[in-house]
């Protein structure tokens, strides 16, 4: 299946959560907008406070941008997973293939919404898809290891830390403003199958 966001990609598929049916599809152009609204109010300023997800005392600034969007949507082998529920965007999340893995980012919850188990749902169908699409052995992430919360969600859900770590893009404002200095990313795997 052609993962660059055209119409073929955009199949839904259907899956229940705890607030009812979702749509999963893969993003298009038109949800772009919409999709960086979803991923700013999880993660940054007093919007994203709502739900536990917040980076909001690591970063401010933003986290993604149109163009940030743009180049997942777009991606040759990858796509934006969207879930919708009565119509409304509710999450999203990034899955790129990279030879016997994928790679999953850009993962947002509507704030209200979290921690209610839809996550658990989105991750779920991720990984679904990954293995469908792909064939994908294992799944990678990375986080901010100071998000231990976080970090110990993704464990419960089968990922484990490798204590491998990647510096934080300091100086480069697309990815926030750091409020401390020494952020990192850690990755994370799952094995899939």
């Amino acid at each position: 299946m052609p993962s660059t966001g055209q119409s073929s990609a955009s199949q839904p598929s259907a899956g229940q959560s705890p607030g009812g049916r979702l749509l999963f599809r893969t993003a298009v152009d038109a949800d772009i907008p919409g999709l960086v609204a979803l991923i700013e109010s999880a993660y940054r300023g007093d919007a994203s406070r709502a739900g536990w997800t917040t980076e909001a005392d690591l970063l401010e600034g933003q986290r993604t941008d149109p163009d940030g969007v743009a180049a997942v949507v777009h991606k040759e082998d990858g796509r934006l997973l969207i879930a919708e529920q009565d119509g409304q965007l509710v999450a999203c999340c990034q899955l790129e293939h990279r030879g016997d893995h994928a790679y999953f980012g850009m993962f947002a919850v509507r704030p209200a919404l979290q921690g209610a188990g839809l996550g658990k749902v989105i991750i779920s169908e991720a990984e679904r898809t990954a293995q469908a699409t792909w064939g994908a052995r294992e799944m990678r992430m990375t986080v901010i290891r100071q998000r231990e919360e976080l970090i110990a969600w993704y464990e419960r859900r089968g990922y484990r830390r490798t204590g491998e770590m990647t510096p934080f893009p300091y100086g480069d404002e697309r990815f926030g403003i750091p409020q401390r200095a020494d952020l990192e990313f850690e990755l994370l795997v799952k094995a899939l199958g």
